[in-house]
């Protein structure tokens, strides 16, 4: 290793213009939806990355398979150990709650290899950027401009971290809601984050979340192609954005397959293709069942 600096991110595309802003270093983004489905808190055991990647596998619809995503998981967590050779680690994360629990969660786990020397940017909003979803819409420069504004991590938010990720890992609503309501935290968005996590939760009269919700209705609009109806979606969800297609095209195959399917998905596949996959996105279309 000659890098002295490690950073730390959520998303390919902000890997990508990390590595052209300038900064020097390596790149780590992690891959992983980590406020969602079953894991245990904190670094994971061999048993806990294999019922991690069968979840995953559920969820991308086998677009991923079962090796690569073994693969990913494995690797990830092997440089993450390796964190403590670099003089400097600095972790880049976003508002919004996917960047949330997946900072939590690698603040516990680089916690329990004890290694707390980290810096922190966070970024709820960049100038002229409206509305703002998170670091990827931001070039290698822009990136670039936000670097002086680390700052370290303190014992308080690793203890924070620790407790937030617990009850993410642990699926407890009633800490969820204890932490929704906070007016003020360690980590200053884990709050909103958890706030906008329990509105995933299913409503007692439609059972269906807020995705799932903005996405029938988008569909009952009218919107019948994928791209129509992310763009709709994205409209009426609040900022910041914490899914991305993947997650959307996941949330309309559920839709077409509860009983009674609540939509009808036409196309060269039963379901939409969530990842890798032959099938032409552009030619599904998606309607409203009664």
């Amino acid at each position: 290793m000659t890098a002295t600096t490690l950073h730390i991110t959520s998303g390919d595309t902000v890997g990508v213009n990390l590595a052209q802003a300038g900064l020097g270093g390596d790149i780590l983004v992690w891959h992983d939806v980590l406020y969602d489905g079953d894991r245990c808190p904190g670094w994971p055991d061999a048993d806990g990355i294999t019922a991690r990647v069968e979840f995953l596998f559920r969820v991308t619809g086998g677009g991923l398979s079962r090796e690569e995503l073994q693969r990913t998981m494995r690797d990830q967590y092997e440089r993450l150990a390796a964190a403590s050779a670099y003089k400097r680690r600095v972790l880049w994360f976003d508002a919004c709650l996917f960047d949330q629990s997946m900072l939590v969660h690698l603040l516990a786990c680089l916690s329990e290899k004890g290694v707390r020397n980290l810096e922190l940017i966070e970024v709820a909003s960049f100038p002229g950027i409206t509305p703002y979803h998170g670091l990827g819409q931001l070039s290698p420069a822009q990136l670039a401009s936000l670097y002086d504004s680390r700052q370290p991590v303190t014992s308080a938010q690793f203890d924070f971290a620790m407790r937030v990720d617990r009850a993410l890992a642990e699926y407890d609503v009633t800490a969820w809601k204890e932490l929704a309501g906070m007016s003020s935290a360690p980590l200053a968005y884990v709050p909103a984050a958890m706030a906008r996590r329990l509105l995933e939760e299913p409503d007692p009269q439609t059972g269906l979340g807020r995705l799932e919700s903005l996405a029938l209705d988008a569909i009952r609009a009218g919107n019948n192609t994928p791209t129509k109806i992310y763009q709709a979606v994205s409209a009426a969800d609040s900022v910041p954005q914490f899914w991305g297609d993947t997650t959307l095209w996941a949330i309309i195959n559920g839709l077409a397959e509860r009983q009674p399917p609540l939509v009808r998905i036409t196309g060269s596949a039963v379901r939409l293709p969530q990842w890798e996959s032959p099938h032409d996105l552009g030619k599904f279309r998606i309607t409203a069942i009664g």
